[in-house]
């Protein structure tokens, strides 16, 4: 026999109440939506990116974006309306205004438009089966208990733009490679010391810059040069054995004396020289009297800041290729590095760089030099995975796929505030991880800015005191990955792990393998894996691991040792 649909009388009364409250709310929701959507659409086409390349930046789909800049649905958190936001360049006042309407479309005022009744209201049962009622509360009492939530929900603290809380935190691709050894030049720090002293902890290469070694500074006039600071910087890198990179910039007040005025104290200016012979003169002389001594030279600092470079992209490559190949036919040992480039979390920065690589910029040098930091010095260090990519999508679409070499930070770093002392050692460390991770794009190297200042938001060693705890755990990083090579990264549950844990695996000279494991926020219990012998942490304390153990993962990697 068939089945009949009853409903219920009490149930129908029910459900017309809900219809006439759900119908105001959905009015309501929709008028807030369309004001969020409004907003969002504004910031996208301003932003001239299309729909599929906001996608992959903020990791979700084309057709997602479209649903949320048309108001036919809201994000659930907040977090991604920023991320959409900040990737489109949002100001602060936008930033505010888009979490007024986040607020306004999600909360208790308008609440969002119900889901269906399930489908115990609509009951299909046979003729003759009892009828069975859910004990259910008031009408009233339900809607109040509704609203109550959305309410709690709403007032509760939520984390600003800016917060480390709030920083979404890209997915990192996993990559399987044969192993490749760890050079130790890849855990670099930048020198801000003009004394010749070297750090008091373990690093494995130097850059020189903010150490009164500019342009302006080594050539002060057309024709005389003062090479005693450079001389102890060198001098210092050789007997600490640290291979050295020396780094170019700020041209001299009498090369260029109507450029802008850079930022330093010294009258160099950010523009070129006015005469391009000047540039090729003082290229020779210092190749010329460093031969053998300085591994590497990077041929102009933060090219894509106006501060610090003003010329055009055009005299940019075209001092780039005079000076390789002054330096090669002078020190065909040295490695050219190409102008560095920052600014790269801003679509001006990632545009600079696309035309340098499609001018041919590249063709001339041995290595790309790019600013990979944070947003903010308090962000997550894996976000650095994300800028990567963006910076090799730039890259593979001009055609070239050279190495990088993180040679630093954006120029208002000092401003931003300080990290307290765990999170700094914790950082300190998961930006050489995060680099390592980065090893799939062919990053090579990473100099840590920077070495002797003590005014940074992450203070390794200030010159004249001791390594501080950040400076010790990067010593301790290194100790662990010496005489090892890198196999492998990945992240989350696309390697049976919870989606928070980050890992590297290496295979010591020995054979025996290890794995380096952290959390981007949190905490979570993992399972050690086959074989796993103990953990070390980064005091240097080792725990043995009984057979098919876990392992508690936090914030401040492990280390986990195999059979």
């Amino acid at each position: 026999m068939g089945t009949v649909q009853r409903i219920h009388p009490i149930d129908g009364t029910r459900c017309a109440i809900l219809d006439r409250v759900s119908g105001h709310a959905r009015r309501r929701a929709l008028d807030a939506s369309e004001g969020l959507a409004d907003l969002l659409l504004a910031l996208k086409e301003r932003s001239g990116l299309s729909y599929s390349e906001l996608a992959r930046r903020t990791y979700t789909s084309s057709s997602t974006l479209h649903r949320y800049c048309l108001g036919k649905g809201v994000p659930g958190d907040y977090q991604s309306v920023a991320k959409i936001a900040q990737e489109c360049g949002a100001s602060d006042d936008e930033l505010h205004e888009l979490l007024l309407r986040w607020r306004r479309a999600t909360g208790p005022a308008t609440e969002r438009p119900a889901e269906p009744e399930p489908a115990a209201e609509i009951s299909a049962v046979p003729p003759d089966a009892p009828v069975r009622r859910r004990s259910r509360l008031p009408v009233a009492v339900a809607l109040a208990a509704v609203l109550a939530l959305l309410a709690a929900t709403s007032s509760a603290p939520r984390s600003a733009p800016g917060d480390p809380a709030s920083v979404q935190v890209p997915t990192g691709h996993p990559w399987v490679n044969d192993p490749s050894p760890v050079p130790t030049e890849f855990f670099g720090v930048t020198m801000n010391s003009t004394s010749g002293t070297m750090p008091a902890f373990r690093v494995g290469s130097v850059r020189f810059w903010d150490s009164r070694t500019r342009w302006a500074n080594l050539q002060p006039h057309r024709d005389a040069y003062d090479w005693a600071t450079l001389d102890r910087l060198v001098e210092g890198a050789r007997r600490a054995g640290l291979p050295s990179m020396f780094t170019l910039g700020g041209t001299p007040e009498w090369a260029a004396p109507n450029a802008p005025k850079g930022v330093y104290r010294d009258s160099s200016r950010s523009g070129p020289p006015d005469d391009l012979a000047d540039w090729d003169r003082f290229v020779r002389t210092l190749t010329e009297r460093y031969q053998g001594r300085i591994e590497a030279y990077e041929l102009w600092v933060s090219a894509t800041d106006p501060k610090l470079y003003a010329g055009s992209v055009e005299t940019l490559v075209e001092m780039t290729r005079r000076a390789a190949e002054i330096i090669r036919s002078e020190d065909g040992e040295a490695t050219v590095v190409c102008p560095s480039m920052g600014e790269l979390w801003q679509p001006q920065g990632r545009e600079l760089l696309r035309r340098f690589a499609e001018l041919g910029g590249y063709d001339h040098c041995d290595v790309a030099g790019v600013k990979l930091h944070q947003r903010d010095a308090a962000d997550p260090p894996e976000t650095l995975v994300g800028l990567l990519a963006d910076i090799d999508d730039v890259l593979h679409a001009a055609g070239v796929h050279p190495r990088l070499w993180n040679t630093g930070t954006t120029y208002d770093i000092q401003f931003q505030g300080p990290l307290d002392p765990r999170r700094a050692a914790d950082h300190a460390m998961r930006f050489y991880l995060a680099g390592l991770y980065g090893r799939e794009f062919g990053l090579a190297r990473m100099y840590f800015y920077n070495w002797g200042s003590g005014r940074l938001p992450l203070v390794l060693q200030a010159e004249g005191s001791q390594p501080t705890g950040a400076a010790l755990a990067v010593a301790e990083l290194q100790r662990w990955l010496a005489d090892s090579r890198s196999r492998a990264c990945g992240q989350g549950s696309r390697i049976g792990l919870p989606e928070n844990v980050w890992q590297c695996e290496f295979v010591r000279d020995d054979g025996k393998p290890l794995t380096v494991r952290w959390t981007s926020g949190g905490t979570a219990r993992t399972p050690a894996g086959p074989g796993a012998e103990s953990t070390t942490g980064v005091d240097g304390q080792t725990t043995p691991l009984a057979p098919g153990a876990t392992v508690t993962v936090t914030e401040t990697p492990t280390l986990i040792t195999y059979a």
